[in-house]
């Protein structure tokens, strides 16, 4: 009987975390990076708990999005320096040999600095490749993908990685990528 009571209990802290994370993941892309950030600092532990959903779902993809960005960069120069927007765990930071500047809104690990993505603590052009992987969110996009056109090198690499059904129109965004200087070399 403890049993069945136990698994019943699983089921339901399941749901309801499941519950939560699509709660918080709901703010998070209709809210800007601002309200972001002033929610995880009010509530710390749902930063952890939406981490915690965020890596159930992803564990059900055929692919994680971060590899595809961690074998591009192995094939690439150790010596381009990445900044990666919305880092989480910091998977990208310890899968390659590049220097990777690691920012989120709440730290997962000690790399994480703490910020706005809108306002990332980095001297104007001075990384070659910014990564946004499953991290494009707030309603500020114009002002984050500002951000990281700023600290990017002339020349340098934006990568984005995020599920389409984030997009209304895939096309509005892309044209809207390159009115901020941005050119797509592959989607």
């Amino acid at each position: 009987r403890s049993g069945r009571s136990a698994a019943l209990r699983a089921r339901m802290e399941e749901r309801l975390l499941g519950a939560r994370f699509r709660y918080l993941n709901q703010q998070l892309y209709t809210g800007s990076s601002r309200d972001a950030a002033r929610l995880f600092r009010a509530d710390p532990a749902a930063f952890h708990l939406y981490h915690r959903g965020f890596e159930r779902q992803v564990q059900r993809w055929p692919e994680r999005p971060v590899q595809r960005i961690v074998r591009y960069l192995r094939r690439r120069p150790a010596s381009l320096v990445v900044a990666d927007f919305g880092c989480g765990d910091c998977t990208l930071a310890t899968s390659v040999r590049n220097q990777v500047h690691c920012f989120d809104l709440v730290p997962l690990t000690p790399q994480v600095t703490v910020c706005d993505m809108a306002e990332v603590p980095l001297a104007d052009e001075s990384v070659d490749v910014a990564v946004f992987c499953l991290a494009l969110m707030g309603t500020n996009l114009q002002e984050i993908l500002g951000e990281a056109n700023r600290v990017l090198k002339l020349g340098g690499t934006l990568m984005v990685a995020e599920v389409a059904s984030r997009f209304e129109d895939i096309r509005a965004f892309l044209k809207a990528m390159a009115q901020l200087g941005f050119r797509t070399v592959s989607k």
